[in-house]
Formats: structure tokens, sequence, C-alpha cells
């Protein structure tokens, strides 16, 4: 078997029926298997697969598991050379996996691949992004990231000036469509588990560089995702949920050191976007304005209380009034050098 493609689904029928027939109409001369790990859908979404694409292979987690321990879940199931992690709001463009494959056999150094993740409306996602560092979250903070026109030492959140046009090496690829060697995925023992929320596969990119392969950004494959396609709000305890994680990630590979000084910059980085929407509330109140000015203040007033080291390794944090979206995990060994 040459590709396995995980696609996780919690009650995801409206998306994942397009997701499946974009694939299995892309995707005509490799040989692939198409797995489905459904994290206790109630929507109707296995019967309808069952129905439609009796092909697919279906993992049945009849709980919501999350994003790394839902893909894991098929990462176990699958047998392919290459295995493929693919949200359910994507769709697969112009042989897309086929060109995907074919530049990751032309690259072995590589061991994890990207590619082009497009809006409905044909913009560029930015999927690929630079691994976090302090230093590139202190550049964000102030909102100096066209500082990186001028050396890759000031680079953030973003490669700025590069949309996806050419291919490079990249930190990290979305994980709404990230391909990984199979034995090398396997081998890291795919998603870390005690990151619920975002930040699961950037924590796993990072172990393909630590492991010594690269990860690389092929810019002939294109999908479309569907889900940043609109101007949404995040609600705020989805947002609480990603700062939780931030600290996790930081902890985990760059010791206490990281963890207290992640602390700092993002009070600073929350506290000027805080300051910011505070002086436009001055002239305009829409709704979106007053939610973000909300959110904002909320992950401010958590990160000011919270004592990281305590978080990390006791699982003591503010009530902010808004429940984490799971129970803390067991505590993560921090790097050796902190």
């Amino acid at each position: 078997m040459k590709l396995s493609i995980v696609v996780i689904c919690w009650n995801d029928l409206n998306v994942i029926k397009q997701c499946l027939a974009s694939v299995f109409s892309q995707t005509k001369d490799l040989a692939f298997e198409v797995i489905v790990t459904d994290n206790g859908s109630t929507d109707g979404s296995v019967d309808y697969i069952r129905w439609q694409f009796p092909q697919v292979r279906i993992v049945e987690n009849r709980a919501n598991l999350g994003f790394a321990r839902g893909n894991n879940a098929g990462i176990a199931a699958a047998s392919g050379q290459y295995v493929l992690i693919l949200n359910p709001d994507t769709l697969i463009q112009d042989r897309a996996l086929e060109k995907l494959v074919a530049y990751a056999d032309q690259h072995p150094e590589g061991g994890a691949f990207g590619c082009r993740v497009l809006n409905a409306d044909g913009s560029y996602q930015d999927p690929a992004r630079p691994l976090p560092t302090l230093r590139g979250m202190v550049v964000a903070a102030f909102c100096q990231r066209w500082l990186g026109y001028l050396s890759e030492w000031f680079l953030a959140d973003k490669y700025v000036g590069w949309q996806g046009e050419s291919e490079r090496a990249i930190g990290f690829q979305s994980g709404c469509c990230v391909m990984l060697r199979g034995s090398l995925l396997k081998e890291l023992g795919g998603f870390d588990e005690r990151f619920f929320y975002h930040y699961e596969e950037t924590d796993l990119c990072k172990r393909v560089w630590e492991a010594g392969s690269k990860v690389l950004f092929c810019p002939t494959a294109a999908i479309v995702h569907l889900g940043w396609q609109s101007r949404g709000r995040l609600p705020i305890r989805f947002a609480l949920e990603i700062c939780r994680n931030r600290y996790r990630y930081f902890y985990k590979h760059f010791g206490a050191r990281g963890a207290v000084g992640l602390r700092r910059i993002w009070i600073l980085h929350v506290g000027v976007r805080w300051l910011g929407y505070h002086m436009k509330a001055l002239i305009s109140r829409d709704e979106y304005l007053v939610h973000q000015l909300k959110m904002f203040g909320v992950v401010l007033w958590w990160n000011w209380r919270l004592d990281p080291l305590r978080f990390l390794e006791r699982g003591q944090e503010p009530d902010a009034g808004y429940e984490p979206l799971a129970p803390a995990p067991e505590t993560l060994r921090p790097a050796a050098r902190v």
C-alpha cells in the first residue's frame, strides 16, 4: 500500500461526504486506502460512509478522543508507506495526493510533507509555519513580523513574503493536511495525546526534525480547507485550550525556562491586542469587536494569574469560568535544556 489516508470525524456528515468523494475522484494512479476514525458521531456519519463508501475502513472510537488520540487510532490501522492526516472539511484538487506522494518519493530526506492549502475562494491559508520559539513570540507580540524580510533570525509565526509558491523546508504543516512516512510516524509514536486541541502537529513535526528528517513543502499539490473560509469567532473556551497546549509545548521542548518565559511574552502579546480592541471600542461596538474584546480580556486575566509550573506539573490553574475541553494530562517531562 502506497498511501493511507486517515480522516478524523466527529459529527462531520455535512462535509465528510464531499471530502471522501474528492479523494476517490482525484486519486486514480495510486494504491491507497482510506481510514475514517470516528470520535463517537451521532449525526449518522458512520452509517452514511458505510452506505456510500463501503471501501472505506472505519475505526469506531465511540467517544470524542480529540484530534491526537482519534488520529492515532487511525494511524495504528494504517499500512501505507505514507500516512496522510486529512481533515474532514477538506477537498482534494487536481490529483493533489498523487503529486504529493511523487514529491515525497523524490525527496528521501523528508520525513513529513505539506502542500498548499486554500480557502474556498482560492486565497492562501498559510498552512506552513516556522516552529514556535520565544524569540519569534516576541517578534509577533510587537507586531514586527516584517523583520522576517531582513533575516530568518526574526521569523515569528509565518513566512513573510511567501505564499507557498515554491518548495522549501518548513517548521511544521497544519494538521488539516500533513503527510508523513509511515515507518517514521509509527517510530515516533504518532501524535502526543497530551495535546488535546492545537499544537499536536507542531509537536509532531518538531520531533520529525529532531529525528534527523526534514519537513518539506510541495507547492504543486493543493487542497481546499473549508474550515477557515469565514471570519469566525474563536470561542473563549477554545482560546484558553490553545493557551494550555502552548504552555505544554514550550515546557516539553524548552523546559521550565521556556514555559516561564512564554508567560511573560504572552501577557505582552495579549495585552497589546486587548488595548488595541479597547481603542477600537471607543468608536465602534459591533458584535465581533465586543466578542474579541471579551476573549482577549479573559485570556489576559488567565495568563496573568497563571503559575506555569504549578499548571504544568500539578495541573493547577486559575478558574476563568470556562471548563477545559479535556482533563489535565499526565505531567509532561520537560526538555533537558532549561
